[in-house]
């Protein structure tokens, strides 16, 4: 892949400020396998976390038949009569993003546009599956943003926030209300809120929809592009001519005036539909073309979450060890909040497989940042954070392993 720079820019500083609202005392979900360390998530005085205790209130609480009715008259609101579209829904070709539009189009009769937000490099299967739901019978918008732009974002985002996904965040969060405002489709189905379902803040508990105003805090580790670019100026890793008023407009959310102009709103399917990824992944093969991978994906024991990009696997490994979290763990509490697994096979999944490192594609993702190995393992070594790991003969332990 092409240099980006003629000589590698000054390091820059990390500032994800989720490292340092981190809790120094660690405790683990008496359900799952999730820690207090995942930003964000709270403890009941059982020690069930905010997660856990959301899949209960899917089984016991909530009432899917009145949510059933809400999600009957928003789509009655919205649905088009003469086949043009009326809502739309960001679709990576996933089992998730499939079986959003496969309900949608199917057993409610709406008239979706699925739109694409691209991967930074799409593994083969990732593109198969893409290509297999648009065939399927969707119509799709798919959106690659200007590559050498991308890879710099992605590689200031790598060396300030530890995670070079960020720019990948902001287009999938940002690109389908563009996209919304240009079709003039108000209504936008995501599908699970993650804070729910994963652990996070429960602000948004008994509401369909977010504030856009909440995403810095909540998904930009409480930065985002315009700090970031602000940051590759300073650091010479953009030019004065690269850094234009309107240079990373896509990677933003239109201003709010147009947003409450037209009334688009983002909604959660997950709010309407008990939201559970293996069925999500049954459907999607049957009826979208998706098919996992052959082998199991590095860091955890699945093989059909997050196939989509050869970076993915950085994502989940930094993850790892900022927060002694990895692609197990998070895979493993869903499984036990479905039911599908116990504890203690999770635990024995996590204590085989968390942390362990994506060597498949690291020469991909290191010329994709044009990063030189050496200085990848000098940020990476900054990332841990100490209460969570020590360093004894020359090898990083985590403290508190899962028994």
């Amino acid at each position: 892949m092409k240099k980006l720079f003629k000589r590698q820019p000054p390091k820059m500083p990390l500032i994800d400020i989720q490292l340092n609202e981190l809790p120094d005392h660690v405790i683990f979900c008496s359900n799952c396998v999730t820690s207090n360390q995942r930003p964000r998530i709270t403890f009941d005085e059982n020690n069930v976390c905010s997660a856990c205790q959301y899949a209960r209130a899917k089984e016991h609480t909530i009432n899917w038949t009145e949510r059933e009715t809400m999600l009957q008259d928003l789509l009655d609101q919205h649905r088009s009569k003469d086949g043009s579209y009326d809502v739309i829904v960001p679709s990576s070709g996933g089992k998730d993003s499939g079986y959003v539009a496969y309900q949608l189009k199917h057993e409610y009769g709406m008239h979706p546009l699925t739109v694409t937000w691209a991967p930074f490099l799409y593994t083969e299967i990732g593109r198969k599956n893409y290509d297999s739901m648009v065939q399927s019978g969707y119509d799709n918008i798919f959106f690659y943003p200007d590559g050498i732009t991308h890879r710099k974002l992605a590689r200031i985002a790598f060396e300030c926030n530890g995670d070079s996904w960020d720019p990948f965040a902001w287009g999938q969060k940002a690109f389908s209300i563009h996209m919304a405002l240009k079709f003039q489709v108000p209504l936008v189905f995501y599908g699970e809120n993650g804070e729910l379902e994963y652990g996070g803040s429960s602000k948004y508990l008994n509401k369909p929809y977010e504030d856009i105003n909440d995403w810095q805090y909540f998904y930009f580790r409480g930065n985002g592009v315009t700090e970031l670019a602000r940051i590759g100026k300073e650091y010479d890793v953009f030019s004065s001519d690269e850094i234009k008023n309107s240079s990373f407009d896509i990677y933003k959310a239109p201003p709010l005036e147009a947003i409450d102009k037209s009334g688009v709103q983002m909604h959660w399917f997950s709010f309407y539909k008990k939201w559970i990824p293996q069925e999500n992944y049954y459907c999607a093969v049957e009826n979208t073309g998706f098919n996992n991978n052959d082998e199991r994906s590095e860091g955890t024991y699945t093989k059909y979450s997050s196939i989509d990009d050869k970076t993915d696997g950085f994502h989940f490994w930094l993850g790892y060890l900022k927060f002694g979290m990895g692609r197990t763990t998070r895979d493993a509490s869903m499984e036990i909040r479905s039911q599908h697994i116990t504890r203690e096979e999770a635990i024995a999944l996590v204590n085989r497989y968390d942390g362990e490192f994506p060597k498949k594609h690291f020469k991909a993702f290191l010329g994709y940042l044009d990063l030189p190995e050496q200085r990848f393992w000098d940020i990476t070594e900054k990332l841990r954070s100490q209460h969570l790991w020590d360093k004894i003969q020359n090898e990083w332990k985590f403290k508190y392993p899962l028994e």
